[in-house]
């Protein structure tokens, strides 16, 4: 398929580089980009999503969990501030 393809300055310069480094054709280095493009972009949507496990907190014994002062004061010592 023959189709007209408008590419940003700097990607233009990569693909012309790539094609140097290669020796491959600019249509070859186009279409094997657009494949792994594609091919990864697939295979991120298969992954399974991030799923964080919460868990129930359990307060400390002894400590006065109203004044946070007097609760950093305990925790931290007196130099807290």
């Amino acid at each position: 398929m023959r189709t007209t393809l408008t590419l940003d300055e700097d990607v233009a310069a990569k693909l012309e580089a790539e094609c140097r480094r290669t020796g491959s054709s600019f249509k070859q280095i186009v279409n094997d980009g657009l494949r792994l493009a594609f091919t990864l972009r697939r295979d991120l949507k298969r992954q399974s999503p991030f799923v964080i496990k919460p868990y129930a907190l359990q307060l400390r014994p002894g400590l006065d969990y109203e004044n946070i002062g007097e609760l950093l004061e305990q925790v931290e010592g007196p130099q807290h501030r």
